[in-house]
């Protein structure tokens, strides 16, 4: 017995050593040579438990807590138990483990707040991070700051909530970034821009201190500002110079997943129905494993999203129709996936069926009704349906008063001559703004609008009250107030008359300027004729009176290299050679022997000397009578030289803010998003 209690003993010093050295899989190896002396000792269990989780096997740690959770109890273990679950991505049962304890220490509040960064519920998050800073002083107080900061940044990007000024003074290149991601959010990009520059240069600065880094490692660590930075171009329009730095992100091949799928996508973003082959290379970095812990689900929603448009750009059709179709029972209140497949039946040509689609969906989604129904009166356009378009836009609430809609839906009506439907247009939008905004900018432009309208097609009887209205608000308004004049002229010329004592007198309308002037200046249009000539002008002038005109001398012309200027020149030499008188024709020369006549590879130079019966010598070819024997031909045929046939040759949405990820008991590593 004495003998194992110091066998158990000097097993717990390795483990310790090993401990000091980082050596877990040896102290594993003790602890369980410790186990096997002393079964169910709970320390030990612990310590193997440890040991397990700084070697990374979390499945096995979850076992073992699992096996011996009531030797261990639920209060010793439930850091590492929901450690555990977290790194498994069992986000649920972490959370769930956690809020089973009744009070939380510094390092499982830590690990509270990672997990509810990861379910995206960041204003219970923020409270967590802020507590903490609050109330511990440690050295772990920058990587506290940097995880609230990135807090924000995901607040400011997905919920587009304005931020609090919290204070964190920006002393690392992970909190100017996440700055940086926050000012993004908020659309201020040339701020962000300048962030990121100042994150870039802190990174190099504190990297470059440590030698053992090499310019490979730098370079990685900046990968995620790079590709922020193009994404800030992006957004800027800037896309060829974009599309540079996402390209050379892409060839560091980056370890981050979450990274190198975000920079694919917003390449094939960029690409469109462009260079659709290297956008099918770039959407394959989209489908890493593990990319769906990584990224926040706006991101993952987009890359879907971006999947099915590169389908329908490659003409898969099937595919596009498989991808949107999944997306909408995913987001059954989302427009985009009806839009996508609206527009894969609108390339194959099935216009009435889109429609359906788009109406169905308008009447299930209400709230999305505004979106579809504009769709809808663009695909009537492109069809020629004008009017349906113009129903089409007037049922929307949400943007029939708007001006824009007002100018769309007049322009619309005018090109169809419908003048009646445009005045009522504006007669709406008039009661509108009447009601709503009397005698505001808006509503005064639209009554002069109306009024000049319905005066251009010669309807001044309905502009009166238009016209009536605007000269209430200005009475100095000469201009209006002649064209009401001109309207009440045709109705009633007494008014005409009573309004025309506004008019303003001939001597104050006058002004003083100099009419010369005026007829000589760069403006006029008037040009003085010039006086007629007298007859005696046209005689002609005696030498020396008035100016002689100058003769042109003639230039000689160039002469041909070879001109003999004693021969006489030909004649003729302007007429075509056919139609010179000395012309004979083309002499006929002997025939050549032609080829291919006959029988194949024969020629006809050697026909008579294979002719057998012009020989001398030959002997008939036909039996004489009384002879036994009769001679054979043993001509052979000629070879025929055949080229074989040729062969054809066959024709050839950002990175998110940067998080640092918790260990076993302090928070290390910036592998979030």
């Amino acid at each position: 017995m004495a003998s194992g209690g110091g066998t158990v003993a000097s097993l717990w010093t390795e483990v310790n050593r090993c401990g000091q050295n980082g050596d877990f899989t040896r102290a594993i190896k003790a602890v369980n040579k410790i186990l096997h002396e002393v079964k169910e000792d709970v320390t030990a269990l612990h310590c193997k438990i440890v040991c397990l989780l700084q070697n990374g096997s979390f499945k096995e740690a979850l076992n073992v807590m699992n096996t011996y959770s009531k030797i261990l109890g639920s209060e010793l273990i439930v850091f590492e138990k929901a450690y555990c679950e977290y790194r498994l991505n069992r986000v649920e049962s972490a959370l769930k483990t956690i809020e089973g304890v009744s009070e939380q220490t510094d390092k499982l509040k830590e690990l509270y707040g990672q997990v509810l960064y990861r379910m995206e519920r960041y204003d219970e998050c923020k409270a967590v991070y802020t507590d903490l800073i609050r109330n511990s002083q440690d050295e772990y107080e920058e990587e506290r700051k940097t995880n609230l900061s990135a807090v924000v940044a995901a607040m400011s990007t997905w919920e587009k909530a304005s931020p609090d000024d919290l204070g964190l003074s920006e002393t690392t290149y992970e909190l100017s970034y996440n700055a940086a991601c926050t000012l993004i959010g908020q659309g201020q990009l040339t701020e962000a821009m300048n962030k990121l520059q100042e994150a870039e240069e802190l990174c190099r600065v504190s990297l470059s201190e440590d030698l053992d880094i090499t310019e490979e490692d730098i370079e990685s660590e900046l990968a995620v500002i790079h590709s922020q930075m193009a994404y800030v171009m992006q957004l800027q329009g800037r896309t060829e110079v974009a599309l540079q730095l996402y390209n050379q992100v892409i060839k560091l091949k980056p370890s981050d997943v979450g990274l190198l799928a975000v920079t694919a996508n917003n390449i094939i973003t960029i690409n469109k129905d462009q260079n659709v082959f290297d956008s099918k290379k770039k959407v394959k970095l989209t489908n890493a494993d593990g990319v769906e812990y990584k990224l926040a689900k706006k991101q993952l929603q987009a890359i879907e999203f971006n999947k099915a448009l590169l389908a329908m750009y490659t003409n898969q059709a099937d595919q596009c129709r498989k991808l949107s179709s999944g997306l909408q029972s995913q987001n059954p209140g989302h427009p985009r996936p009806v839009l996508i497949q609206v527009a894969q039946l609108c390339r194959e040509k099935q216009h009435s069926k889109a429609m359906e689609l788009l109406q169905c969906f308008a009447d299930q989604h209400p709230e999305s009704a505004s979106g579809i129904k504009l769709t809808m009166a663009q695909l009537y356009l492109t069809q020629g349906h004008v009017t349906k378009a113009c129903d089409i836009l007037r049922s929307i609430d949400d943007f029939k008063h708007k001006q824009g809609m007002i100018s769309a839906l007049v322009t619309m009506y005018n090109h169809e001559e419908d003048i009646d439907s445009a005045i009522d247009v504006f007669s709406q939008a008039i009661q509108h703004y009447q009601s709503e905004q009397p005698g505001s900018s808006i509503h005064l432009a639209l009554v002069r609008e109306a009024a000049d309208f319905k005066l251009k097609y010669g309807r001044k009887k309905e502009a009166i009250s238009d016209l009536e209205q605007l000269w209430k608000q200005n009475t100095n308004d000469i201009h209006t107030l002649a064209q009401l004049i001109s309207a009440y002229s045709l109705v009633d010329q007494d008014k005409a008359k009573s309004l025309s004592k506004h008019l303003p007198s001939l001597e104050s309308m006058s002004f003083n300027m100099d009419v010369d002037e005026l007829e000589n200046s760069h403006g006029a249009n008037y040009v003085r004729k010039k006086a007629a000539k007298v007859p005696g002008d046209n005689l002609p002038r005696e030498q020396g009176q008035g100016d002689v005109k100058k003769k042109r001398k003639k230039k000689k012309g160039k002469l041909p290299k070879n001109y003999d200027q004693t021969a006489n020149p030909d004649q003729e030499r302007w007429l075509p050679m056919r139609e010179r008188t000395y012309y004979r024709g083309r002499k006929k020369g002997k025939k050549k022997e032609q080829v291919g006549k006959g029988t194949q590879g024969a020629t006809s130079g050697a026909a008579s000397d294979l002719d057998a019966s012009k020989t001398a010598n030959s002997p008939p070819t036909s039996p004489r009578p009384g002879s036994a024997q009769a001679s054979a031909s043993t001509s052979a045929p000629a070879a025929s030289n055949i080229v074989p046939p040729r062969q054809q040759k066959p024709a050839t949405a950002g990175p998110g803010a940067r998080k640092k990820a918790p260990q076993k008991k302090k928070k290390g590593g910036k592998g979030g998003w």
